[in-house]
């Protein structure tokens, strides 16, 4: 059964907020009735737009990059994603995991990693988060509980169920959060690591961020149920669709379904609706889209319309954006110059990183080295 809720008007953007959610059997354990979220003072809401200025700003030096071929093989940004990413990554502890596919750059600056040392990474560095060894598609970061991006579509899936199986085990408080395309919906291992988390009652939850297109096919086109959220109910798993352009309300989505897994280990389906601004990676020119589609993806440009309702609600000046955005440019140039004055790694290192722990008889051969012996 669906149905509608209409959360709270927030401190400072003044349009209305909408989460629909679908509503599945409890599990056994009693249900933890939803605390109410917190109004988003003007502090927080200037540093939601802060972080989303900085992901903005740092992916589109990333695309610059990329045609000065400082940036080598894939890159898929956040363009037009940035409300969602700080909005989930808002209601994560920081003790909380996080698994994403391969558009993850703004996801790791909002876990707390350095724009420089994520910078790093897509140039290739030995200062980068995987030590230059994982590019664009593959950051890492342990510390962090940044588990991994992930380049095959779905990969992370059966992986954060099992990050959620071994949290459960041990019997921690974490969450596991995972995040994927809309495309990822339609593979297996979506499918059956929904079925496995809803069995063995696991604390994750997992995000589709349906930007509209599984690189250019619309999921109108690709999906008998376009609205992906509704998926969960084949699992009796709670689940939710919120507008992805708007922070608070994505952060309060999230928070929901964050909470419910904490509180109840249980899984949850959280649909986030933000369209990205540009094809789907570096290099596609999205000529599948229209004049008329390109059109209107201004006007949902998440940054842009937080900057314009901050100004509405008198608590960001014009003055004081533009303050902001040389701050912010500082900072990305910064971290460009850092990757690019930061060392390569050794090709001796190439396999210090394949298992966590020594693998006996582990093959560390280079395409150039002799098959047998010296």
């Amino acid at each position: 059964m669906a149905e509608t809720v209409q959360s709270a008007n927030r401190a400072a953007p003044a349009r209305a907020r909408r989460t629909r959610g679908a509503k599945a059997p409890r599990s056994k354990t009693a249900a933890t009735p939803a605390t109410p979220a917190p109004a988003a003072d003007a502090e927080t809401l200037v540093g939601y737009y802060r972080q989303m200025l900085l992901i903005r700003r740092f992916e589109e030096r990333a695309a610059r990059a990329y045609t000065e071929a400082k940036i080598g093989g894939y890159c898929h940004l956040n363009l037009g994603e940035e409300a969602t990413v700080v909005g989930l990554m808002a209601a994560l502890r920081p003790t909380d995991y996080l698994f994403t596919n391969y558009r993850e750059h703004g996801y790791a600056i909002a876990k707390g990693i350095g724009a420089d040392r994520v910078m790093a990474e897509l140039y290739g560095r030995s200062t980068g988060v995987s030590k230059g060894w994982g590019g664009s598609m593959h950051l890492f970061d342990a510390e962090a509980r940044l588990l991994g991006g992930y380049g095959i579509v779905g990969g992370q899936v059966p992986l954060a169920a099992g990050a959620a199986l071994a949290v459960s085990y041990k019997g921690g408080d974490e969450v596991v959060m995972c995040h994927m395309g809309d495309g990822t919906t339609a593979i297996g291992a979506f499918h059956e690591s929904l079925n496995i988390a809803g069995l063995w009652n696991l604390p994750v939850v997992f995000v589709v961020i349906n930007n509209g297109l599984g690189m250019g096919t619309t999921v109108e086109n690709s999906s008998a149920e376009p609205e992906l959220y509704r998926r969960g109910a084949a699992y009796r798993m709670e689940s939710a669709r919120v507008d992805g352009t708007d922070v608070v309300a994505v952060r309060d989505a999230a928070r929901v379904a964050v909470e419910r897994a904490r509180a109840e280990s249980r899984p949850y389906l959280l649909e986030t609706v933000s369209p990205r601004l540009k094809g789907h990676s570096v290099v596609d020119p999205a000529r599948y889209r229209s004049k008329e589609e390109k059109e209107s993806l201004k006007t949902a440009d998440p940054l842009a319309r937080m900057a314009l309702d901050l100004e509405e609600a008198g608590i960001l000046s014009h003055d004081d954006r533009d303050r902001l955005d040389a701050e912010i440019k500082a900072e990305v140039d910064a971290a460009a110059a850092f990757a690019d004055e930061s060392p390569a790694p050794e090709v001796s290192t190439l396999f210090d990183y394949t298992y966590a722990t020594p693998v006996q008889g582990e093959l560390r051969r280079l395409p150039a080295d002799p098959v047998f012996g010296s």
